[in-house]
């Protein structure tokens, strides 16, 4: 098994294992916390529904041209795995894990079956992606696709980059205190998530002083 696919399966195994001993109360209140994420990522399908599906299916499924899926490794937040096991059933969960422990195509995703991704919630980044060629076949021609799009980017941030409270900084540091350890805890570990939360702490101070 490959580095990438070891420390995806740990990810998996590890959130899986904790939300089997939460309660049901427990695991209500994490559900909540994921609300308005959900709220957002409904907004970005309809968007990509509207403006992005015709174009993308064709450049991706037909034509092949888009590198979106066809990379060897995605890039995940601990927070995507938590959020997608919270919002998949066993045998969703059963998928993800017997992809990871087959073999693949090395230029294919890990995670891409003949349907389509095996996640439920899929990770943020595969969510934000649009190629250059399909942003220029959309928004050359729909400005307000563009303006519409700089705004999914805004709240994006909102729940993504820690230079403030933010849902991904918070289920990772809601695992850690529960003894559960990742490398995909980026919020906490990446030296460039770690240089956006200190700069975001000295620009606090120099505002309150």
């Amino acid at each position: 098994m490959s580095e990438y696919n070891q420390e995806q399966l740990e990810a998996i195994l590890t959130v899986r294992r904790h939300l089997e001993m939460l309660s049901p109360s427990d695991l209500r209140d994490l559900k909540t916390k994921i609300e308005s994420y959900l709220d957002f990522r409904a907004d970005v399908d309809r968007f990509m529904g509207q403006y992005f599906s015709a174009v993308c299916t064709q450049m991706c499924y037909q034509d092949h041209y888009s590198a979106c899926c066809n990379r060897e490794g995605i890039i995940t937040f601990f927070a995507d795995v938590v959020i997608n096991l919270l919002m998949s059933k066993d045998e969703d969960v059963g998928r993800l894990l017997g992809a990871l422990d087959s073999p693949r195509a090395a230029e294919k995703c890990v995670y891409l079956g003949k349907a389509g991704c095996l996640w439920r919630v899929k990770p943020i980044v595969c969510e934000m992606f649009l190629c250059k060629r399909a942003r220029n076949a959309v928004f050359s021609d729909a400005p307000d696709a563009l303006k519409a799009w700089g705004v999914l980017k805004q709240r994006e941030k909102g729940y993504t980059w820690p230079d403030r409270a933010v849902l991904f900084d918070e289920l990772e540091a809601y695992f850690m205190e529960k003894g559960c350890d990742s490398s995909l805890m980026y919020c906490h570990n990446s030296p460039g998530m770690l240089r956006v939360k200190a700069l975001a702490r000295k620009e606090l101070k120099t505002t309150n002083a």
